[in-house]
């Protein structure tokens, strides 16, 4: 199981007092020296945090993969042909939000979807979807082209008691039907140091978890390699 660093709120620091500092390239040199397997970011259509030199400055410099979040907005979809990241993961994106909120919804989009995809995978970059843990999503993933997901799991993580349960068979029963399609299953938002292991010991078929501001929160602690090595520490090899 590999563990994707999101190192969005290392810009968030550095654009909160328009700084050249915190660099999100310094950090990714650090989570690769931690022990993580890639390194995710998302350029947002608003630029909240990540730049577009961020992405071209990761681009050129990392030696594990780039995954890069985005929106299916035409601006951002150019911009991911041309710098080519070795994968792009497809969400739903709104001004307003803290923080996405849910999961792409790829059955009812599935028209605007697949223009794009089709030219991304054309271009040689693996194709994601973040999405709910619903079947009929995954099933439409597989229509659209997309050889991976990615479960949202911000709801297991902010529920508790009895429907926390219900969401986990949500998630276990997605990842079960995905593996059973062809799909790669990742998973990610929300996850943390102490959330983490009951989510592992029943989730089947897991390929990659993508952690970011638990890690980025550990790290303002202990530093970002430390905080890379305790999450790597805390997944099965």
């Amino acid at each position: 199981m590999k563990l994707g660093v999101n190192i969005d709120h290392v810009a968030t620091l550095r654009q909160v007092r328009g700084t050249v500092y915190p660099s999100p390239l310094e950090a990714a040199a650090l989570c690769e020296q931690g022990g993580a397997d890639g390194i995710t970011i998302h350029l947002r259509e608003d630029r909240r945090h990540i730049q577009d030199a961020d992405l071209h400055a990761l681009r050129k410099a990392l030696r594990i993969p780039l995954n890069l979040e985005m929106a299916n907005s035409p601006e951002i979809v150019e911009i991911a042909l041309a710098a080519k990241p070795a994968e792009v993961c497809l969400v739903p994106e709104r001004r307003q939000e803290l923080t996405t909120e849910g999961g792409l919804d790829a059955l009812g989009q599935f028209d605007a979807l697949r223009p794009a995809i089709a030219r991304l995978r054309e271009a040689g970059i693996v194709v994601s979807l973040f999405i709910e843990p619903s079947l009929r999503q995954l099933d439409a993933a597989v229509r659209l082209g997309a050889p991976v997901v990615e479960l949202h799991t911000g709801k297991y993580c902010d529920l508790s008691g009895e429907a926390r349960e219900i969401e986990l068979l949500r998630l276990v029963a997605a990842a079960k039907h995905g593996h059973q399609i062809g799909l790669q299953i990742n998973a990610g938002h929300g996850l943390n140091y102490d959330n983490l292991a009951v989510f592992l010991k029943v989730m089947p078929h897991l390929d990659t978890l993508n952690i970011g501001h638990s890690i980025v929160a550990r790290a303002v602690m202990v530093g970002m390699a430390q905080a890379v090595r305790e999450m790597k520490g805390r997944i099965p090899r």
